[in-house]
């Protein structure tokens, strides 16, 4: 059994304006103005921050905070999101052969409506969010999570996302793991730019 898993947000779908029109949403109903969309983007996925504090001026996430990000992005999350060109290949390419999983920082229940709804939810028996777990990634606790459900080692199994958060969980947890410079944040080394070099990556891994 061999496992390829999979971030959502950024590496599987272009979600940007729903995330940065959300976090907007949130932001001016408690009384902060808005913050620009590429600016947004490349923090979300920084591990270095608290993003509670970073972008609401909270040390964690308020009950109000929750609510108005949750009841946004309900309405929205399928507001101009679109699979990544090659994606849906890829998918397919993968399909027999592996076992396919999702581990997002997303809630899980509105990552499987927006799988679903680009037309690749199907192909993920399992998909994890941050409600899945106690601690979201970069901790390993999804990866884990994932391998156990499977019974599945972790030398056999990869991890593919586009943060460095995705990578930390990933290492965390022994598992190989593939950068992509397709999502939100712009890596300036050690990441892939093309799908083609995905699937070599997997290759190489698995061959």
């Amino acid at each position: 059994m061999r496992l390829i898993m999979f971030d959502m947000d950024g590496t599987l779908v272009n979600s940007s304006k729903a995330i940065t029109n959300t976090i907007n949403y949130v932001r001016e109903n408690i009384g902060l103005t808005r913050l620009e969309d590429k600016f947004i983007l490349e923090k979300v996925n920084d591990p270095s921050i608290n993003s509670a504090e970073f972008f609401y001026g909270t040390p964690d996430f308020t009950d109000e905070q929750v609510f108005l990000f949750e009841e946004y992005y309900n309405e929205h999350c399928l507001t101009d999101l679109e699979l990544y060109d090659g994606i849906a290949k890829l998918i397919d390419d993968l399909k027999s052969d592996f076992v396919l999983a999702v581990a997002t920082n997303a809630n899980s229940q509105y990552a499987k409506k927006m799988l679903d709804h680009v037309g690749i939810g199907s192909y993920f028996p399992t998909i994890l969010g941050y409600d899945s777990v106690v601690n979201p990634k970069p901790h390993p606790e999804m990866v884990n999570k994932i391998l156990d459900k499977h019974n599945i080692l972790n030398i056999n199994a990869q991890l593919i996302g586009d943060s460095h958060k995705d990578i930390m969980a990933a290492t965390k947890a022994g598992v190989d793991s593939v950068l992509v410079n397709w999502g939100f944040t712009d890596h300036k080394e050690d990441a892939i730019e093309t799908i083609q070099e995905l699937e070599y990556r997997i290759q190489q891994k698995f061959r």
